[in-house]
C-alpha cells in the first residue's frame, strides 16, 4: 500500500500530510485544501527557477574549468582573471549605494552582541539545552573546563581548592564588568547593595540576588546563604549567571542527516515543539531519569520597584537547507522530488506562524509588540545575488501563502560560497528589506574555493589555508561590507565556529578576536562555551568597534580572488602521507556516524584524539582537498586508498566503546560508510560545487533500506 496521498496534484507522504494538516494548519485556522492549492502553485513557479539556478552554477563552473585548462602551466594574471569572471557574469557590478531597511528585528539580533549556538534539530535534548543556554552559570563553566588556569578538580566530589579558584575568577570578572567604587568584589561583605562605581549598572533584584547590566548584557549575582557555596561565601554569593547565547540557530542543514520523509517529519515536529513550547526530552544521566523542558522567563523587580521579565531562552533562528537538494517527502506532478529548500521555507514558516499568533507557551520573537513578531530563517550555500534574489522572491510567496505581512520572514545570508563573497554587496542588496544576518565560515568557504579553482592546479595544505591571503580578505570584507550597508543596529555580523568543545582555555585566548573584528556574534559549540564566550562581549564593546571600522577601506577583489595554489612547492612523501591521513581520518570519523547511525553532528576525535564538533562542512573541505591533489598528481589513487584503509582502522579503535558502531576495517565491500567515504574523494571533482550531500543522501538511503530489510 502506498504511503503517499494526493494533495493538489502533489504526492505527499501520508504522515507528513497529516502533520501539516492537523498540527500546523488546523491551530492556525487555515483551510488545508487552500493551503495545498497555494503550495502547489508556488512550486509550479519556483521549482523551475530553482533548477535553472543550479544549471547556471554548472555553466559557470564549466567555463571556469575550461579557462584554467586553456592556461595550464601559465602564471595567473589577476587582471585577466577578474576580467574573465566579469565577462561570464560570475562577478556582477557593484550596486548603487544603499542601506538595508529591515524592520521589526528583535534586540538579540539588532542591538545586542553575544554568542550564538548552532544545534541539530533532530536531537531534542541538544535542542532544549541550546534554547535554554540564554543563561549560564559562570561558576560551572569555570569549574568544569580548562578555561580556568588552575589545577583541575580532584575526583571524588566537590574540590574546595578548585572551587576557591573559581570564585576568585568569578569575582575578577565582576571587577572588570561591574567594578565597585573602592574595593574588589572579593572584599564585599554582602551588606546592602554593592557600592558600584556606576550605580546605574544595577537594574533589578530577585530572591536576594542582583541583576547588573554591562555592554547590553545582563549578569545575575545569585545571593543565597543556604546554598552550599553561598553559605561559605562572605557575601553569600552562590553563583554568577551570565546572559550567554542570545541567539540559537536550529539547524535542518549541515548538522543533521535528514534524507527522506521520516527524517524531515521528525525535524519539523521538533521545530514545532520548540516554537509551541511543549518540547520535552526524557533521558538517563548518572543513574537518574531526567526530563528536560524549555526554561521559563525570568521575573525581576526593577530598582524603581516595578516588575519586569527577561527571556529565559535564546531567540531562535531556523536554518533551512540550500537550493541544491531535493527530497522524496513530496513528489511534484511530474513525479520529481520537491526542492528541499522550498519545502523547508513553506513548512518552517508555517510552524513559526504559531509564534506570531501567540499559540505557544512562550514567545520567540517579540519585535513589533504583542501583535508583531518576525520569523528568522538562515539560508545557507547561496551562490551570488541571483540566488539571494530567488530566496527573497520565495519568501514573498511564502508570506502570501500564509497570509503574513511583507518581510515578516527575515533572512540570514551565510557568506560561505565564493561567488557570494565576491558579490557580497549585491547579495545584501537583493534581500535588503529582510536581511538580519551575514556570517563567515572557513570550512564551506574553503571547500568552494578549492572546487571553483579545481583545474587551476594543486592547492596548498589544508592547515595552511587559514594563513592565506584570501581568507584574511574574506573575513575583513564581510564585516566592512556589512557595516557599509547599514547592518549595524539592524542585523548580526557573525563569525564561525570554535570546533573544540574541550579546549575552552584556547577558545578564551583566541575567540575574543571575533568581537574585536567587529562581529556582534560568533558560533560556539556548547552552552558552556556560550557562557565563557559571553565574557568576551563584556571585554569588547562591539558596537563601538563597528563605529570605528565603518569608514575603513574594503579590501579589493584581487586579494579575495587570489587562488591558494601550491605553486613551486614540492611536497615530500611524508608531507603527502600526513596530509592524506589527516583528511581521511576526519572524513571517515564523520561519515561512519552519518551513514550508519544518521548522526549529522557530534564530537568526533581527530587524528590526535582531540574531540571536534564536526558537520558536513568538514567533509567538503577534506574530500575536495584530497580530490584536488589526486587530480593534479600530488598523490595516487593507491596512496589515497592506503590512507583511507589505515585511518578506517584508527576510527574503528576510536569508536570501540560505541555498542552501535559498525567497524569498517576489513569490511571494505560491505561497509556502506567506507564506500561512501571513498566516493566522496574519488568522485569529488564531479560533485556539484564540491557538495557532499548528493552522495551522503544516496548512501544513507541505502543504509536505511538495508536496516529495514534486516528488521
Amino acid at each position: 500500500m502506498s504511503n503517499r496521498i494526493e494533495r493538489a496534484g502533489l504526492q505527499v507522504d501520508k504522515a507528513l500530510a497529516g502533520f501539516i494538516e492537523t498540527e500546523v494548519m488546523a491551530p492556525l485556522g487555515k483551510d488545508a485544501g487552500a493551503f495545498w492549492q497555494g503550495f502547489a502553485a508556488l512550486l509550479a513557479g519556483f521549482a523551475p527557477r530553482n533548477r535553472a539556478l543550479l544549471a547556471r552554477r554548472d555553466e559557470l563552473q564549466a567555463w571556469i574549468d575550461a579557462w584554467h585548462l586553456d592556461r595550464a602551466g601559465k602564471p595567473l594574471d589577476p587582471a585577466e582573471y577578474e576580467g574573465f569572471l566579469r565577462e561570464i557574469g560570475y562577478l556582477v557590478p557593484e550596486p548603487a549605494p544603499f542601506a538595508v531597511a529591515t524592520r521589526d528585528v528583535d534586540a538579540e539580533i539588532a542591538t545586542m552582541a553575544g554568542p550564538q549556538l548552532v544545534v541539530p534539530v533532530l536531537n531534542a535534548r541538544f535542542l532544549l539545552n541550546a534554547a535554554n543556554a540564554r543563561w549560564g552559570s559562570l561558576y560551572d563553566a569555570y569549574y568544569g573546563t580548562d578555561a580556568l588556569d588552575a589545577p583541575a578538580a580532584r575526583p571524588g566530589g566537590y574540590d574546595a581548592e578548585r572551587g576557591a579558584a573559581v570564585i576568585r575568577a568569578g569575582r575578577a570578572f565582576l571587577d572588570r564588568a561591574a567594578p565597585l567604587a573602592d574595593i574588589s568584589w572579593l572584599a564585599w561583605d554582602g551588606a546592602g547593595d554593592p557600592p558600584l562605581a556606576n550605580p546605574e549598572q544595577l537594574i533589578g533584584r530577585r530572591d536576594g540576588g542582583l541583576l547588573l547590566e554591562h555592554n547590553g548584557l545582563r549578569i545575575e549575582v545569585v545571593i543565597d546563604r543556604t546554598h552550599p557555596i553561598g553559605r561559605t561565601d562572605a557575601a553569600g554569593i552562590a553563583d554568577i549567571v551570565l546572559e550567554a547565547a542570545l541567539t540559537t540557530i536550529v539547524d535542518l542543514e549541515d548538522s543533521v542527516a535528514a534524507v527522506d520523509a521520516e527524517d524531515k517529519l521528525a525535524a519539523y515536529r521538533n521545530w514545532l515543539g520548540v516554537i509551541r513550547g511543549d518540547l520535552a526530552d526524557t533521558f538517563e544521566k548518572g543513574g537518574q531519569t531526567l526530563t528536560r523542558t524549555l526554561a521559563a522567563d525570568r521575573d525581576w523587580t526593577g530598582t524603581d520597584g516595578g516588575a519586569f521579565s527577561l527571556p529565559g531562552r535564546s531567540l531562535l533562528f531556523v536554518r533551512n537547507v540550500g537550493h541544491l537538494m531535493t527530497n522524496p517527502a513530496i513528489l511534484l506532478p511530474d513525479g520529481s522530488e520537491i526542492p528541499e529548500g522550498i519545502m523547508d521555507a513553506v513548512i518552517t514558516s508555517a510552524i513559526s506562524s504559531h509564534d506570531l499568533r501567540g499559540l505557544g507557551r512562550f514567545r520567540n520573537s517579540r519585535a513589533g509588540g504583542a501583535s508583531g513578531g518576525s520569523i528568522y530563517i538562515v539560508k545557507p550555500k547561496m551562490h551570488g545575488p541571483e540566488e539571494c534574489g530567488f530566496t527573497n522572491d520565495l519568501f514573498d510567496a511564502v508570506e502570501d501563502l500564509l497570509g503574513l505581512a511583507r518581510h515578516t520572514v527575515k533572512v540570514g545570508v551565510m557568506d560561505e560560497e565564493r561567488r557570494t563573497s565576491a558579490n557580497l554587496a549585491a547579495c545584501i542588496a537583493a534581500v535588503k528589506d529582510r536581511i538580519v544576518f551575514i556570517n563567515t565560515g572557513f570550512l564551506d568557504r574553503t571547500g568552494d574555493e578549492i572546487h571553483t579553482s579545481m583545474r587551476a592546479g594543486p592547492m596548498i595544505r589544508k592547515n595552511a589555508m587559514k594563513g592565506s591571503g584570501w581568507i584574511a580578505a574574506y573575513e575583513r570584507r564581510n564585516v566592512l561590507i556589512g557595516l557599509r550597508h547599514g547592518l549595524s543596529g539592524r542585523a548580526q555580523i557573525g563569525k564561525g565556529m570554535w570546533a573544540a568543545p574541550d579546549r575552552m582555555g584556547a577558545m578564551m585566548a583566541e575567540k575574543v578576536g571575533h568581537p574585536r573584528s567587529g562581529a556582534n556574534t560568533a558560533w560556539v559549540p556548547s552552552p558552556t562555551a556560550a557562557t565563557l564566550h559571553a565574557m568576551h562581549y563584556h571585554e569588547v564593546a562591539v558596537f563601538d568597534v563597528q563605529q570605528e571600522l565603518a569608514g575603513e577601506p574594503i579590501p579589493g577583489l584581487d586579494a579575495l580572488l587570489a587562488i591558494p595554489l601550491a605553486t613551486g612547492q614540492n611536497f615530500s612523501v611524508e608531507e603527502v602521507r600526513e596530509e592524506l591521513d589527516n583528511n581521511a581520518q576526519g572524513l571517515l570519523g564523520y561519515v561512519v556516524r552519518w551513514i550508519d547511525q544518521g548522526v549529522g553532528c557530534s564530537k568526533v576525535p581527530d587524528i590526535n584524539d582531540i574531540g571536534l564538533m564536526e558537520d558536513r562542512a568538514t567533509l567538503r573541505i577534506s574530500s575536495q582537498h584530497m580530490a584536488n591533489w589526486l587530480l593534479h598528481g600530488i598523490c595516487t589513487r593507491d596512496q589515497v586508498m592506503d590512507s583511507l584503509q589505515r585511518m578506517a582502522a584508527k576510527v574503528d579503535a576510536q569508536n570501540a566503546g560505541d555498542p552501535l558502531y559498525e567497524p569498517m576495517a576489513g569490511n571494505w565491500d560491505s561497509s556502506l560508510a567506507f564506500q561512501a567515504a571513498c566516493d566522496l574523494v574519488f568522485k569529488g571533482v564531479e560533485q556539484p560545487s564540491g557538495y557532499t550531500e548528493p552522495l551522503l543522501h544516496a548512501w544513507r538511503q541505502r543504509k536505511k533500506a538495508q536496516v529495514a530489510v534486516l528488521a
